[in-house]
């Protein structure tokens, strides 16, 4: 019952920046956290950033200071400002949500960063 709607992803080139944006739906009581993950082909998904509902924020280690999670706890969204892009973020990524010990996941939007 409960939908996620990204949007943001596209291409774009090596230094540039983009906004991803994900918007839950549906019957949701209580959002224990949201977060953004990501999946190149052949590689594993990967976390990218986290954010708890108290506020709390978690980043790999690779997009430490480039990227940024915030979130609308009231709107049920979430955004990641991603900065400084580099061709090894290309990957597909994935909206999150865990309610309690459930993880709710987003279509997947594609981020190629290419010259």
């Amino acid at each position: 019952q409960v939908q996620l709607v990204e949007s943001g992803g596209g291409l774009v080139q090596p230094g540039g920046s983009l906004r991803l944006s994900c918007t839950a739906s549906g019957s949701i009581f209580s959002i224990n956290a949201m977060g953004w993950y990501r999946q190149a082909p052949g590689k594993q998904r990967e976390l990218v950033a986290r954010i708890t509902s108290g506020g709390s924020t978690n980043y790999a280690d690779s997009v430490k200071g480039r990227f940024t999670i915030s979130r609308d706890n009231a709107k049920n969204t979430v955004d990641l400002q991603m900065n400084s892009l580099k061709p090894e973020d290309t990957a597909v990524y994935y909206c999150n949500l865990h309610v309690r010990v459930t993880d709710y996941w987003g279509q997947g939007t594609q981020v190629t960063v290419s010259s």
